[in-house]
């Protein structure tokens, strides 16, 4: 069993780490196709096949320093979870090095969200997503994963970003202007910039990996057709690291299978390529 991000090769202590990686198995208030708590365990364990010296921007991100700690085990209550994230991601902040949340379902960011928000005023929320999550609550609980982001815009302004699905009830929360749908990102690239433009300089990034389309991402808990391909949503991340200040991130909603494990892997070439976007100068 693989217990830190990148084996063998990656071995850092965490006084030295500026990178800290936050495994969260958690799935309790999944809704579909369950799994998502294996999920930080197979990015784990695919994560020490990536090449470390990336290509894309010449330069090896682990040299910054990524510590992985024990993964954040709590019990089902999402309120648990929550205040657990919540503890360990600021203090992840307050000693200024740089959360990376490997979930677990969208339950998990909640904390993230909240942490995020009181270390950093101004701070705006980015969501890559199939779905708006804007649920105000759902199954009884107000912390269910399709509610992440109606938390999220209690703790500050959201952008979200490839939405293709949601419900009849989510329509009032809808801010139209913040909200890029799939199907207009598809025909015209340009809303891209419009998306960064309306970020401010503090930016947390919480993405579902639903967010690709599913024939390069099957493992997902919701797998939602229409999806942006790798290449493209990662350029628009790589400008929004560019132009802003990204002070963590999180990637949830990894089902892995056993059947298929190119997912897992692009999962942990999704935290990487982000932290070499991040972190090579």
């Amino acid at each position: 069993m693989v217990k830190n991000f990148g084996g063998e090769e990656i071995v850092y202590n965490y006084d030295e780490s500026k990178i800290i990686v936050v495994p969260v198995p958690y799935d309790a208030t999944s809704t579909y196709i369950k799994g998502a708590d294996r999920g930080p365990a197979a990015v784990l364990e695919a994560s020490p096949a990536l090449e470390f010296y990336d290509i894309e921007t010449g330069g090896e991100a682990h040299k910054a320093g990524i510590h992985t700690i024990e993964p954040l085990v709590t019990g089902e209550a999402p309120e648990e979870v929550t205040e657990a994230v919540y503890n360990i991601t600021g203090k992840i902040f307050s000693e200024g090095r740089f959360p990376v949340i490997i979930g677990g379902n969208h339950t998990v960011s909640i904390g993230a969200f909240m942490a995020a928000s009181h270390h950093f005023p101004g701070l705006t929320i980015l969501q890559l997503d199939a779905h708006s999550d804007l649920r105000p609550v759902y199954e009884g609980s107000a912390l269910n994963h399709a509610c992440a982001m109606a938390r999220a815009i209690e703790c500050a302004p959201v952008i979200q970003v490839g939405i293709r699905s949601m419900a009849a009830e989510e329509l009032p929360y809808v801010n139209r202007e913040r909200m890029f749908y799939a199907h207009d990102l598809y025909t015209d690239k340009r809303l891209y910039d419009k998306a960064i433009k309306l970020l401010s300089e503090n930016v947390y990034i919480t993405i579902d990996l639903d967010v690709f389309d599913p024939s390069i991402m099957p493992s997902t808990g919701t797998p939602e057709p229409g999806g942006p391909d790798y290449r493209e949503l990662m350029h628009f991340l790589r400008e929004v690291i560019k132009k802003k200040n990204v002070i963590g991130f999180d990637v949830v909603e990894l089902c892995p299978s056993p059947a298929n494990k190119a997912p897992d892997f692009m999962a942990a070439r999704v935290i990487y390529q982000l932290l070499s976007y991040k972190f090579v100068k």
